[in-house]
């Protein structure tokens, strides 16, 4: 009769020290940022401990650099899974696009973009799925803003809201300059990134199949200096970086090799030692690892 009590006393301790332990560990995290000169957030969700999360600035919004291609890939994914058109079909590559301010044309530069290897080919044809992988593993912007014109930013934003992120924002393309110097950036929270990547893995972004071929993708990622830096080489990691001065973040679905797994989103703004500032968040995502492992 007493071996229940004390089980559940035990697994109520078991509870207990973890969650003392999480937060333990989100206020170091939080001392951490403090520590250093900028502005961060984290969101971090473990799925075999649905209340083991750590939240700091959370909802504070963020230029989004890179990070909203994930957004935009998720689009197109819904999008053709609609029949919309197929990712075998072809677009021209181009360099020459339209602002969002005024409709006047602008180009990309060269050096600075990523994927060069695209410039080399304007005027020619790719497909839909070959610009949605150079936009995501080399973060290439002039692949991204090819894709922009075709499934339109006002589209990603409203498939967004039904995944439930409602802060994240696509404007528009990427170098639109005018519209920088306008205000019209687009932005996203450490939140609404975690709320995408948890759709990505549960299925419920487009559906189940297209949401394993969208994470295939983010597994190949090139851009691998952040999250996953210092984190040993047999994790499975799916993640989109995103940079600009003084902006650093990561977003990522890691999966153990047991199995396990968990989001992780890092934010960064103002930052005035970018290797400071990079070499902390990688810190942090060691951390997160250590504490899940």
């Amino acid at each position: 009769m007493k071996v229940f009590p004390t089980i559940f006393f035990i697994l109520a301790c078991f509870i207990g020290n973890a969650q003392t332990s999480t937060e333990k560990l989100q206020e170091k995290i939080d001392s951490i940022f403090k520590s250093i000169q900028g502005d961060f957030a984290i969101a971090f969700k473990d799925f075999s401990e649905e209340k083991d999360s750590i939240l700091i600035n959370h909802h504070e919004d963020f230029h989004a650099a890179s990070t909203m291609k994930t957004p935009v890939m998720i689009e197109v994914f819904k999008q053709s899974s609609a029949g919309k058109f197929s990712l075998q079909d072809s677009l021209v590559v181009k360099n020459q696009f339209k602002s969002i301010l005024d409709e006047s044309y602008y180009s990309l530069e060269l050096g600075r973009d990523s994927g060069e290897h695209l410039y080399e080919q304007i005027d020619q044809k790719r497909s839909i799925e070959d610009l949605v992988i150079d936009m995501i593993i080399y973060s290439s912007n002039l692949a991204t803003n090819i894709i922009i014109e075709l499934v339109d930013a006002e589209n990603v934003n409203k498939t967004m809201r039904e995944i439930g992120a409602m802060n994240i924002n696509v404007l528009r393309g990427v170098e639109d300059m005018k519209a920088y110097e306008a205000g019209l950036s687009n932005s996203t929270t450490a939140y609404d990134l975690m709320l995408i990547f948890d759709a990505l893995a549960n299925g419920d972004a487009v559906n189940p199949e297209a949401d394993e071929e969208m994470l295939n993708i983010l597994r190949q990622q090139k851009h691998t200096d952040l999250i996953p830096h210092l984190l040993p080489k047999d994790l499975k990691i799916a993640n989109k970086t995103g940079w600009i001065t003084g902006v650093h973040h990561d977003s990522a679905l890691v999966e153990l090799p047991d199995g396990r797994k968990y989001v992780l989103v890092l934010l960064s703004k103002n930052i005035e030692d970018m290797d400071a500032g990079t070499k902390m968040l990688t810190e942090v995502s060691k951390m997160i690892y250590d504490h899940i492992k």
